[in-house]
């Protein structure tokens, strides 16, 4: 389903700063080519209207230090909205899970857990089962190498890029 309002130039605004964050005013508009204020003006408009969540860094975690990073899945043992309303406030509170996407079909979520150790995972895992979050089961995977992490082609995507 595509969103309204977003005109070819919107979109290059939203691509440039999705791919290198914050940007100057001139090199934003060298980017987008657009001269900058009217392309500033673009960009706050964007902002105001909620399509940029926010800017932050990438880091090379791996260069900085070592850590586990395990995918698990879930299966709540029912399916009552309450059930889902206390899991998702307890993912939201662990800084451990850095993603978590509700899904359908076999599993109810799949997580993106990153902690210090194998032994912290298996802690945070100990926390989370004495939760009393109705998991019924849940799998992990250990991650053994990153291959591919990246963020959506917007102009691709919204059908306005090159295949």
């Amino acid at each position: 389903m595509k969103k309204l309002g977003l005109d070819a130039a919107d979109i290059r605004i939203l691509s440039a700063v999705q791919q290198h964050g914050q940007l100057s005013k001139v090199r934003l508009a060298e980017l987008v080519n657009l001269s900058p204020t009217p392309c500033w003006a673009r960009l706050d408009r964007l902002k105001a209207a909620g399509y940029i969540r926010s800017y932050h860094a990438e880091l090379a975690l791996d260069r900085i230090m070592d850590f586990t990073q395990v995918v698990v899945t879930v299966s709540l043992g029912s399916h009552r909205k309450a059930e889902f309303v206390r899991f998702e406030d307890y993912v939201q509170k662990q800084d451990e899970i850095i993603e978590c996407i509700a899904t359908g079909g076999g599993m109810d979520y799949v997580m993106k857990v990153v902690t210090p150790s194998l032994a912290a995972f298996q802690e945070a895992m100990d926390h989370m089962l004495s939760a009393e979050l109705a998991i019924d089961r849940y799998m992990t995977y250990i991650a053994t190498r990153q291959i591919k992490t990246s963020r959506p082609n917007l102009a691709k995507l919204i059908g306005k890029g090159d295949n």
